[in-house]
């Protein structure tokens, strides 16, 4: 059994919590940003989120194999939260770049999100988040995969409320500056104080480095993980459902609803601080193996949350809707976190981070916000934001969003089903 030091499990919160902060931020505000500053154009926002989920798996598969054949992670973190966060606060310098013709600062936004996120992925993805699975075992991985998916929420609360509040007063560019400031702070307080797991050991394929980086693509790693693949299918299927709205929630709410950015982080605020209370109950589920009946529970909650959002106005509707659709958020990736880590390789484990990336982040990045461009061109709203017109999500969207998420029902059944086979043979 393996103890999670005091140490640990502060760095475990600064590190996460300000990762977390930091993607939201990119995945929130950069977005309302190129609606704002750039153009009101759902295409660019598509394409930025595309391109960075892109850049951020392969950036998890490269930095993850490294570390496993170098057998540390602590340089990936610090240097990458580093200049993870030069980036960000170099990603609002776009919006003194000239809008005609357009093409170039949609290029702008697009590229220098791009790099941003190989930094992050360079820090979180590839650095911190194996890093977490070298200090824990099962004993813990519940509560730790509870920690980790509440990390997002409480982001989204700050990101959300904290956030609009800053950006009312001081405008995106000076944001921007301060929260980059936060991210690198946090990497040079990682170089004095975060050590490697003891028993990390470097893990080297002697045909090369590429040979390693490439030894994962085979068809024989996913029969020999098949459980751990279908879980995969799971986040795969989920988040496809979840980036068809998240990305577009705060534009929705600012420009369809008027409320201003304050309002908006207290109405997403308030329902995800009512839900992130469930993961405590459901880490006991987890720790005893029962990830698909919460991940079922979950997506009940989330697709009534998302119908509720979409078929009122009202605070108290909205409210109910939030609070629904982030406890299926919050326990779907609590539950998938913990069940993931347990069945990862040993001698894999950053390489198995990268594979993750394709199913959690870059396909569904890509795939969700595509729907969403054809979902709000055809049945969003022209409307003027900033004195230019263009096309705002509408609550169709969020219905739509609703419908997809219960398609994770499909893949949950057969990963369900593995894993009740496993446990009954008594392998872990």
């Amino acid at each position: 059994m393996k103890k999670i030091s005091r140490r640990n499990w502060t760095l475990i919160w600064v590190l996460g919590m300000t990762g977390q902060i930091c993607w939201n931020v990119e995945n929130s505000w950069f977005n309302t940003f190129v609606y704002d500053k750039i153009a009101p154009e759902p295409a660019i926002v598509s394409w930025m989120v595309g391109v960075s989920a892109a850049v951020s798996t392969f950036c998890a598969f490269l930095i993850g194999t490294w570390g496993d054949r170098i057998g540390r992670r602590k340089p990936f973190i610090c240097v990458g939260y580093i200049l993870w966060g030069l980036f960000t606060f170099l990603f609002g310098a776009t919006e003194m770049l000239p809008k005609d013709p357009l093409f170039i600062a949609a290029a702008a936004v697009v590229l220098m999100d791009a790099v941003m996120s190989f930094f992050g992925s360079v820090g979180n993805d590839g650095g911190f988040s194996p890093w977490t699975t070298d200090i824990s075992d099962e004993s813990n991985r519940g509560t730790l995969g509870g920690a980790l998916a509440v990390m997002p929420v409480f982001a989204t609360i700050f990101g959300a409320v904290v956030s609009g509040v800053i950006i009312d007063q001081i405008d995106f560019f000076a944001f921007f500056g301060l929260m980059g400031a936060i991210v690198a702070a946090m990497g040079v307080l990682g170089l004095f104080t975060l050590e490697d797991a003891p028993g990390l050991r470097p893990k080297r394929d002697e045909k090369g480095f590429w040979h390693q980086f490439l030894s994962v693509f085979k068809w024989s790693t996913v029969r020999g993980n098949r459980e751990l693949f279908w879980v995969f299918l799971v986040m795969t299927v989920y988040f496809i459902g979840f980036n068809v709205y998240f990305p577009y929630i705060t534009i929705y709410f600012v420009n369809y609803m008027g409320y201003d950015y304050g309002m908006t982080g207290i109405l997403q605020g308030v329902g995800l601080i009512a839900a992130s209370v469930m993961t405590i109950p459901a880490a006991r589920f987890i720790d005893k193996g029962r990830m698909a009946q919460v991940i079922g529970a979950a997506l009940a909650c989330n697709t009534a949350g998302l119908l509720l959002v979409s078929v009122s106005q009202q605070v108290a509707v909205l409210l109910a809707g939030i609070f629904g659709a982030g406890i299926g958020y919050i326990l779907v990736l609590q539950a998938t976190t913990a069940w993931i880590k347990n069945l990862y390789p040993e001698e894999q484990r950053g390489q198995f981070e990268g594979i993750k990336q394709i199913f959690f982040v870059c396909m569904p990045m890509i795939i969700g916000p595509a729907i969403a461009t054809q979902v709000i061109n055809r049945l969003g709203v022209e409307m003027e934001v900033n004195g230019v017109m263009g096309m705002v999500p509408a609550p169709s969207l969020f219905a739509i969003s609703a419908l997809l998420t219960l398609l994770t029902l499909a893949p949950l059944w057969k990963a369900g089903r593995l894993s009740r086979e496993r446990q009954a043979a008594g392998t872990v």
